[in-house]
């Protein structure tokens, strides 16, 4: 089994969706065989910028030794949500909405003819659909109340790629009552029906 690890936290010390992800990581694991790819996006990831466009939008064959270096990051985090069996997302609510660099990652993972493509009836996903489990944190914002831009919009950005059998688990208000937030996080993981 192949299971891709996003983090998205800035925080490393008592990140509460971290430790989350590693406990739904031990459930998930078929094996002592199982491959764990780790993204941290919390070390930095490019922001999508004007050479990097252009080069999306070149076809491959045409693009130059410079177009080539600048989708090079965005290619790479591809191939990984391809390779992967299953997908656990670690998402904290930043004033409202995901971490400037769940989007980022975001921006460079959303590529026509490699993630989506568009039709006659409008873009259909090209990454096949996946066990996708994103645990959402949040200091004070309820999750999935009118407050929260993140959750709602994460759910969206992975259906227009294709993965739509998406697992959400709450661990919100957490500056409000956090030994029962966790707890309750906890509680689900352990009961999540792993698919």
């Amino acid at each position: 089994m192949n299971i891709l690890r996003i983090d998205s936290s800035a925080r490393y010390t008592d990140s509460v969706g971290r430790d989350l992800s590693t406990q739904l990581i031990e459930r998930l694991k078929s094996s002592d065989t199982a491959t764990i790819v780790q993204r941290d996006l919390g070390a930095g990831v490019s922001i999508l910028d004007e050479a990097t466009v252009g080069a999306a939008f070149t076809p491959a064959e045409e693009r130059s030794a410079d177009q080539v270096a600048a989708l090079a990051q965005g290619q790479v985090m591809i191939d990984e949500l391809k390779a992967a069996d299953a997908v656990v997302i670690a998402m904290p609510i930043y004033n409202f909405s995901a971490p400037a660099a769940l989007k980022a990652w975001a921006d460079l993972i959303a590529r026509v003819g490699e993630t989506f493509q568009y039709t006659e009836t409008g873009p259909v996903g090209l990454v096949e659909d996946r066990p996708t489990y994103v645990i959402v944190t949040s200091g004070g914002v309820p999750i999935s109340s009118p407050m929260d831009w993140a959750t709602g919009w994460l759910q969206q950005f992975l259906a227009f790629i294709g993965i739509t059998n998406v697992t959400v688990v709450e661990a919100g208000q957490l500056n409000t009552n956090p030994e029962s937030a966790v707890g309750a996080a906890r509680q689900a993981v352990a009961e999540l029906a792993l698919a």
